[in-house]
């Protein structure tokens, strides 16, 4: 028993080294984004569900915090001010599937085959979403929802999601971003995202270490159906958002478990189907209830379901007609291991980085902003600390 959980541990350890860099490199850029990019003004640019408020939906979610509880807290913030609440989703949706810490972790332990496929089909699933929306979304339903949600019953990492700390004047982009006001940004949003995520992380490798090391290869290839192709491709993105419900892991915290599970045998586009559907976990859904109403969670977990299933099978389809899907299941899990590598270097320049931010974040008034982000954001007002 003591060897079986030490071969788990010595699994989501190296894996842990595998990705340390990447995660590093990917919040210190999404809180440089996150600097230059002020909320303030997102309820006013998202007034309907056109595409053009779509695509800046997509491109303000790109732009935020990856963590899921941030994003429905801050989705909810904007409908609430007047964004659509279609256009409020599809800012969601972006922030948890389009962010650079995602596409980074995805490409270390799965491949650019698997990040290229991310960011096709997450504007493809948001398209299908709305497409759902206007056909099933009555007028009644979603006045039920706007008045549960003006009742503001706290979800998770409210004062988080309406932090903002962007320096909108100065210069240029760089001259924002390497001025005090925007390193002390980059720092606070930097340690901001990890502590709002880092739960996830950690559950999530340690889970993947634990599959990896206990559950034998041949139950996955079953339950997988690995010797039937044709049902396999068409299961994987049915059955992927079911595990990653019940998973409980969201965030880019569901990124090992999905190495684990393509290993396992779940085919191409069941990976796509797991990774976007960290919306749509137990805890998350718990949120939905409170913030719309138990109805329209209920809704929102079918069409988010649906979206998600026919956007990954449709991008597998696509990817195998251009010859783009691995052929072989090898994803960075069961062979990590630490040696004195390129990742060591990486990892030693990173938290040296990474160190830097922290000292920052704590001689910025950082540790006072710290003790608000899961607080109501009205209870203090978080975004002050910027100016």
């Amino acid at each position: 028993m003591i060897g079986a959980v030490f071969d788990a541990l010595q699994l989501s350890f190296a894996m842990t080294w595998e990705i340390l860099w990447a995660l590093i490199l990917g919040f210190a850029l999404s809180g440089a984004v996150q600097a230059v990019v002020s909320k303030q003004q997102m309820s006013r640019l998202l007034p309907d569900d056109r595409p053009r408020s779509i695509a800046t939906a997509l491109a303000l979610g790109a732009a935020s915090s990856s963590c899921s509880y941030a994003a429905v807290a801050l989705a909810r913030s904007i409908f609430r001010k007047g964004a659509h609440f279609t256009a409020a989703m599809a800012f969601a949706m972006a922030s948890t599937n389009l962010v650079l810490e995602l596409g980074l972790i995805m490409l270390v332990l799965l491949g650019w085959q698997f990040t290229l496929a991310e960011f096709v089909g997450a504007p493809l699933m948001v398209v299908f979403l709305i497409l759902l929306f206007r056909m099933f979304l009555s007028p009644d339903l979603l006045e039920q929802a706007k008045k549960q949600a003006n009742k503001g019953i706290a979800g998770r990492m409210e004062g988080h999601a309406e932090m903002d700390m962007s320096v909108t004047e100065g210069g240029s982009l760089w001259q924002r971003m390497t001025s005090d006001r925007g390193l002390t940004a980059i720092s606070h949003y930097f340690v901001m995202d990890w502590a709002a995520v880092w739960l996830d992380i950690v559950g999530g490798l340690l889970i993947a270490g634990a599959l990896a090391a206990w559950v034998p290869n041949p139950f996955w290839q079953s339950f997988f159906l690995t010797g039937h192709p044709v049902l396999a491709t068409l299961w994987g993105p049915i059955v992927g958002p079911l595990v990653a419900v019940i998973s409980f892991v969201c965030s880019v915290g569901n990124i090992p478990l999905a190495a684990v599970l393509w290993n396992g045998g779940i085919s191409f586009g069941g990976v796509i189907a797991f990774i976007f559907a960290d919306l749509i976990v137990i805890p998350v859904l718990n949120i939905y209830r409170k913030y719309y109403g138990l109805k329209m969670a209920g809704f929102l977990f079918a069409t988010f379901y649906v979206a998600m299933a026919v956007a990954a099978l449709i991008v597998e389809v696509i990817f195998s007609g251009f010859a783009l899907v691995p052929s072989e299941h090898s994803a960075r899990v069961v062979e990590a291991s630490i040696t004195w590598d390129y990742t060591t270097w990486l990892n030693l320049a990173f938290l040296l980085l990474a160190a830097f931010l922290v000292w920052r974040f704590l001689k910025t008034g950082g540790p006072a902003m710290l003790s608000m982000m899961n607080r109501p954001a009205n209870h203090g007002h978080a975004h002050d600390y910027a100016h």
